[in-house]
């Protein structure tokens, strides 16, 4: 029997850890809590885990910091619970490279649905064909974007988002699109957050190719991927 997909939490209210961790099971994932975000970042150096959710209000280190930390070292899909339901806290939330956000009070189930719905993007089941002339190569099911031969080190929103650039060169991009593209729940944004990302990714596209330019802006209306030919 395989082993059951596992999943971090970090909340310092059991009662609500308890919940998450009861409609995971059922879902068929296993779990493991922690209280507080020091112990989280030691299970994760030493275990492995599918996605993480993690309160933004913990005692020793707020949520944002701590996903700051784990970015620094892994790409694992992350879901922040927040009882702020502040658009500016959506926007950070995101910026820094969460995948979904879900505001306190919340239902465990809907929250196992969009762990679910996570789990099945990052690691779709067919790989599209990518044009042979430009120089990435998108592997679907590791979730990861090779460009001029080197992996490079993408956000979950960053690798869909380039994902979608890369499979349609030359065509441009609104932000709804890309929004769209990348975001579970793109109405949680705003499109001056895909302009954050599309900086981001130039930024690591350059630290491989210090010319390249490859992403291009189109005023008004959004961005497309150009290859030289």
């Amino acid at each position: 029997m395989a082993e059951a997909k596992r999943i971090l939490i970090v909340e310092d209210e059991t009662s609500i850890a308890d919940n998450i961790s009861v409609a995971l099971q059922l879902e068929g994932f296993g779990s493991v809590h922690c209280m507080l975000a020091g112990d989280a970042l030691a299970r994760l150096q030493t275990e492995a885990f599918e996605l993480a959710i993690v309160d933004v209000g913990l005692p020793d280190m707020n949520g944002f910091e701590l996903c700051k930390a784990i970015r620094r070292e892994s790409d694992i899909p992350l879901i922040f619970l927040t009882a702020r339901a502040d658009e500016i806290d959506r926007i950070l939330g995101l910026e820094l490279g969460a995948d979904d956000y879900v505001t306190k009070p919340f239902s465990p189930r809907e929250l196992t649905t969009r762990v679910k719905a996570i789990l099945r993007r990052a690691r779709p089941d067919t790989a599209k064909p990518v044009d042979p002339e430009i120089p990435f190569v998108v592997d679907t099911r590791q979730a990861t974007i090779q460009f001029r031969g080197q992996v490079l080190n993408l956000t979950r929103i960053e690798f869909l988002m380039l994902q979608t650039l890369v499979a349609h060169p030359g065509q441009v991009f609104s932000r709804g699109q890309l929004m769209h593209a990348a975001w579970e729940h793109p109405q949680v944004s705003l499109e001056r957050s895909v302009d954050t990302h599309i900086k981001s990714l130039r930024a690591k596209l350059k630290q491989v190719d210090s010319e390249d330019d490859s992403i291009q802006t189109h005023r008004g209306l959004g961005y497309s991927l150009t290859v030289a030919g």
